[in-house]
């Protein structure tokens, strides 16, 4: 009995003299709050600590998103604010998200240095010309925040597929959208407008997987008139270069990895989905266009700080 307890004494200290020779930084991993739990000055300190120091955006994205894994998933989680005419939802919303404003919040936190900027980054993001409104809200992934968003994105689906993309035309109409959602009255309406977009495949999509980078976005494509995205997703690679889909899941009500096979592999079976495209977040970003927006930094001069 003396020598059982002389073992598991000594088994004690062995273990407690391990956890104090743990990097702090790798203790830490295990207790990190999901974003959602944060508070704003939490978050606003966060922004500030990986603004300063060497990430990339791309890691950045890696970092941000990894941080809403668990988060819940709601279809309806955000609108053009408490004043808004239409939608009265809030403008950010980290305590629930769908596929889209996961990519917008996760890009908004990466290209900011403090937690105001992020705000006005993201409405930038959602909003043309960063005007908050039902009529202005990029609702379209390829034919509106693509289109929107080049100062911060660009489309590389043609420069990791090459010949293995093809081309997809659809007649997008927000006049007919805001009539499906029963709004008669929207102002300023964008006119019907003919868009082409390249996309892989399906059938391609695994012969690209290391042309692809960690931190890339992902729009999936779908066969249906009149619309061409049906999810938004990103692109994770573990230390070991291996490739997930990281995104927020309606059906799983939850944000989660799948990895890139599997995911490819079940939506292989369902002929409603064409294939992807895929974007990649700049790391100089165009703040500054000849439009003069600033795409919500503030300058005290001319040049982006």
């Amino acid at each position: 009995m003396k020598s059982q307890r002389t073992a598991h004494f000594l088994g004690s200290i062995m273990v407690v003299a391990i956890l104090c020779l743990l990097p702090l930084g790798l203790m830490g991993q295990q207790v990190e709050k999901r974003l959602g739990e944060l508070s704003v000055v939490e978050l606003d300190q966060l922004i500030r600590q990986i603004s300063a120091g060497p990430m990339s955006n791309a890691e950045k994205i890696d970092y941000y998103s990894s941080r809403f894994l668990g988060t819940r998933y709601e279809l309806v989680c955000q609108g053009d604010g408490p004043y808004a005419r239409y939608e009265t939802g809030p403008l950010m919303n980290f305590q629930q998200i769908n596929c889209m404003t996961y990519c917008e919040q996760v890009l908004a936190l990466a290209l900011s240095s403090h937690y105001e900027e992020m705000f006005n980054v993201l409405q930038h993001i959602r909003y043309r010309d960063g005007i908050i409104g039902m009529a202005t809200r990029n609702h379209y992934t390829m034919a509106d925040w693509i289109a929107e968003n080049t100062w911060c994105l660009r489309d590389i689906t043609r420069e990791v597929a090459g010949d293995l993309a093809t081309t997809l035309t659809r007649t997008i109409s927000h006049r007919k959208f805001f009539e499906g959602k029963g709004l008669s009255d929207v102002r300023d309406v964008l006119p019907d407008r003919d868009v082409t977009i390249w996309y892989i495949p399906m059938a391609n999509l695994s012969k690209v997987v290391d042309r692809l980078n960690s931190g890339d976005i992902v729009s999936l494509i779908q066969n249906r008139p009149a619309i061409f995205s049906a999810h938004m997703l990103m692109i994770y690679k573990n230390k070991k270069g291996q490739a997930y889909f990281r995104h927020a899941s309606m059906s799983a009500k939850t944000t989660l990895d799948v990895p890139y096979e599997e995911y490819i592999s079940g939506l292989s079976k369902k002929p409603k989905y064409l294939g992807m495209s895929f974007m990649r977040v700049r790391e100089t970003v165009r703040w500054i266009g000849p439009e003069k927006l600033t795409h919500g930094k503030a300058f005290l001069n001319d040049e982006p700080m």
